[in-house]
């Protein structure tokens, strides 16, 4: 399967990989911040974006396998990896399944999954429900608004680069899928790399006391809470979560 990524900047290797439905560009300005001081690899998890979509549902081990094949492709041997929300899943399964390719590990806005964790907050749940009621332009804004902190500055940047990259309703069924298969069972615990978990207190799509659950889980974590932040904190704000990152990678 051909993947799309690019890399930006110069330094240590920060492989991004990124939530259900956004492509590379998704990070919104989080990929120049982290260029300042590291050679940033993004890239189109597969069924999104200009990544080539082979016959889904996907799961999140045939997702990681995409991750290291960007790394491989790359030239990279080992990475600090920040997975987001979907993503997040993606890096707790590579972490744990292959420890030889990740140096330091970010989890931003994600879960364990599985039957301990908390389930998709009511909010979500009900904006869901009503989805497929509403006009297609007005359904798009309100997932947008629910990704965000109530009243965010950022729903029309947001909105536009949705509009822009809107994702294959094949791939991002497919992708669904394995974030509601995804149970990390067991798995933290394996986690060796230094991890940092963080998570936006007003998060309306990932429950923050996932959060919670992760750092408890994963050995030696740390648990950095953004007050008032949404589901994309390196989004609306970043100059804040590339601070945290910056620091926990050194």
């Amino acid at each position: 399967m051909r993947l799309m990524w690019e890399s930006q900047g110069e330094g240590a290797p920060v492989l991004l990989v990124h939530g259900l439905g956004y492509t590379r560009q998704g990070w919104g300005p989080q990929r120049e911040l982290l260029a300042r001081c590291y050679r940033v690899l993004s890239y189109d998890n597969r069924g999104i974006g200009e990544s080539e979509i082979p016959a889904g549902p996907y799961t999140v081990a045939e997702l990681a396998d995409d991750a290291v094949q960007v790394l491989d492709e790359a030239g990279v041997e080992r990475a600090h990896v920040v997975g987001a929300s979907l993503g997040g899943m993606v890096a707790q399964l590579l972490a744990a399944e292959r420890p030889d390719r990740v140096d330091r590990l970010v989890l931003a806005g994600t879960t364990p999954g599985g039957a301990g964790a908390y389930p998709l907050p009511q909010r979500t749940l009900a904006l869901m429900a009503e989805a497929s009621s509403l006009p297609p332009e007005v359904a798009l804004r309100r997932f947008v608004e629910n990704a965000l902190a109530p009243g965010s500055a950022f729903v029309d940047e947001v909105f536009g680069y949705r509009e822009q990259h809107p994702p294959d309703p094949v791939g991002r069924t497919a992708q669904a899928a394995a974030g509601a298969g995804w149970d990390a069972d067991g798995r933290l615990a394996r986690i060796a790399a230094p991890t940092l978990v963080v998570a936006g207190t007003a998060d309306a799509v990932v429950d923050p006391r996932n959060a919670q659950l992760l750092a408890g889980a994963i050995p030696n974590a740390e648990l950095e809470l953004i007050d008032g932040a949404g589901h994309l904190p390196f989004w609306e704000r970043a100059e804040d979560f590339a601070r945290l990152v910056e620091r926990f990678l050194g």
